[in-house]
């Protein structure tokens, strides 16, 4: 991938940074430490940070990222310094806003468009992880309002139940269902569906789009 973030190798970063932030995440499972929040903040910035250099050949959602991550580092400062559990919705809210502008932004570069290689393949991967973490961070919004909505779900604070969130995000999106975290509530249960269903129409828009390039790239070949 060589040691610059090129437009050739953009997604290989940005799918590693998705990945480290989940891996890290799941701290919380092994550790009991009092500041694994903010070992998870910091690594999530860091996804942030590398989300947005691998993007900034999009310059319109390049400056709409970069405003988003100034807030979020703002709102880390304030929940820091005043100790205010309040701002987490907001934090949430941000990086909810955030994984979507970069999923859509990676969407138009890599679905249906123009040719297929190895970076917009790995490009495919990063939504598919985005998909994951949307909506695990929608289940943490849930939880902040109606702490009741999961059964295997604590409300505690929002980087102590990332690992799980994105857990379960993960096994519905794949429909593998374990029944070991389960929604209650009907708001929760809605959400939890729709991912589903989610999940399986993105595989196949997915395969849609590399077959159909692939086989615009055989008739041009042929041409």
């Amino acid at each position: 991938m060589g040691n610059k973030i090129t437009e050739k190798n953009n997604f290989y970063y940005l799918t590693i940074a998705l990945i480290i932030l989940l891996v890290s995440s799941s701290l919380d499972q092994v550790l009991n430490v009092t500041w694994l929040d903010k070992i998870v903040q910091g690594i999530t910035l860091l996804t942030f940070v590398v989300c947005l250099v691998s993007l900034r050949f999009d310059s319109g959602w390049y400056r709409f990222l970069l405003s988003l991550i100034i807030a979020w580092i703002g709102l880390a400062a304030i929940k820091e310094i005043f100790e205010l559990k309040q701002v987490d919705v907001a934090m949430l809210v941000l990086m909810l806003t955030f994984f979507f502008g970069t999923f859509k932004s990676i969407m138009r570069q890599i679905l249906f468009t123009g040719t297929i290689d190895n970076n917009k393949v790995v490009g495919s991967l990063a939504l598919f992880l985005l998909l994951g973490l949307m909506w695990a961070i929608a289940y943490l919004l849930i939880l902040e309002f109606s702490p009741e909505s999961f059964t295997g779900l604590e409300a505690k604070d929002w980087g102590d139940n990332f690992s799980s969130a994105a857990y379960f995000s993960f096994v519905t999106l794949t429909t593998l269902g374990y029944g070991d975290i389960s929604p209650t509530s009907p708001v929760a249960q809605v959400i939890v569906y729709l991912e589903a269903i989610a999940g399986v129409f993105y595989m196949a828009i997915v395969v849609a789009s590399l077959v159909g390039a692939s086989q615009n790239s055989q008739e041009n070949n042929d041409g």
